[in-house]
């Protein structure tokens, strides 16, 4: 079967022939896949940044976000049957730590874990694929359009159910309100797939979300927040430190930028007792400064909380599944409009290439 993979540390993406895995264990699942999505970890990879081969391999299949249709199945599972759609996670725990025991692999605590299509196991940029039933999710068919969504929205689920638990701990009142998010105001930074998805959460959760970005108003990416709900903000006219002055401050602040200074002045958007989630990873190892002394005095006297969010566990790829058909529901095809760019599998070269800010999710026809 045809693959795509690059040798780790190079450009060098290349079709590749591999062997038509097949079902070997009683709890495995077989997968014909449909499609892949693009997103800047592949990006990444492709342009010789973080990657690792398997174990005595010299290249990597590509591809984390994955979407296909089940065709064999081991005699034990339960969850799915030949013809269903799935999606498989995309982290395997290190098999040592208790988080890794529980399939929580996302808070792995020794590092050691695998992740297929980046770190140490072959990805789903192939024909077919064979994993096992634990990572498997089930997608109802009518999101057949939309499927390939589902691992960046696991990403903003995570992130969004991380923060709201945070505060439901420490917030008299938000813990006796199970909505907490409902009427909230919300800021996402970055509006790629991954923000946009954060705003299709929040929204869904009655959350007030204003989405920043540093492209005109008119283009496809505020166009499709507004769609939804959401309100526009042009960082280049209304830069994250005036927000709070501009609008109100927020209770809750979604970053999905990846540029470190950006994510430092998000603060300044920040309301009294508010929580700040970062998905976004900064590039590069250039120096930054920052007022620390005043940083650390708004985090204290404003009761305000920080937290990191990486990888998604199974619990969230539902999560985001339930979300998708939910916000089909609501809006429509509008949410097919999340997929922009698609590429057979045999124009994969220009799949990895940026298409400019009309953009917003490129996709691998398998």
């Amino acid at each position: 079967m045809k693959a795509i993979s690059i040798k780790p540390g190079t450009t060098s993406i290349q079709f590749v022939d591999r062997p038509e895995p097949k079902i070997s264990a009683p709890d495995e699942v077989k997968v014909k896949v449909i499609r892949v999505g693009i997103c800047g970890t592949d990006r990444e990879e492709a342009s010789g940044g973080r990657s690792l081969a398997p174990a005595g391999a010299g290249d990597l299949v590509m591809g984390h976000e994955m979407f296909g249709k089940v065709t064999d199945v081991g005699a034990a599972v339960t969850r799915v049957r030949p013809g269903d759609y799935v999606v498989f996670t995309v982290r395997r725990g290190c098999g040592k730590c208790l988080p890794c025991l529980m399939n929580r692999s996302d808070m792995c605590l020794t590092g050691d874990y695998h992740e297929r299509g980046i770190w140490g196991l072959d990805g789903y940029q192939t024909e077919f694929v064979v994993d096992k039933e634990q990572y498997a999710v089930r997608v109802p068919p009518e999101l057949e359009s939309v499927g390939v969504l589902t691992e960046p929205t696991s990403v903003a689920e995570k992130a969004i159910d991380e923060a709201v638990r945070v505060q439901a701990a420490r917030l008299p009142e938000a813990g006796a309100t199970p909505d907490w998010l409902n009427g909230k105001k919300c800021l996402v930074a970055g509006l790629g797939p991954i923000g946009l998805l954060a705003a299709v959460a929040l929204r869904l959760r009655g959350a007030d979300v204003y989405g920043m970005d540093i492209v005109d108003e008119g283009s496809v990416r505020p166009k499709w927040l507004e769609k939804i709900g959401g309100k526009y903000v042009d960082a280049r006219k209304v830069p994250a430190g005036k927000l709070a002055d501009a609008f109100v401050p927020m209770d809750l602040v979604f970053d999905a930028t990846g540029v470190a200074p950006v994510e430092f002045n998000l603060l300044d958007a920040l309301g009294m007792n508010g929580v700040y989630v970062l998905t976004g990873v900064p590039g590069g190892d250039r120096p930054l400064q920052i007022d620390g002394a005043d940083l650390i005095r708004r985090l204290v006297l404003k009761n305000q909380v920080m937290v990191g969010s990486v990888n998604a566990a199974r619990d969230h790829f539902q999560m985001a599944v339930d979300d998708l058909q939910h916000a089909k529901l609501l809006w429509g095809d509008h949410l097919d409009k999340l997929v922009t760019n698609r590429h057979r599998f045999d124009d994969f070269a220009s799949a990895f290439q940026h298409h400019g800010v009309e953009e917003i999710k490129a996709v691998i026809e398998w």
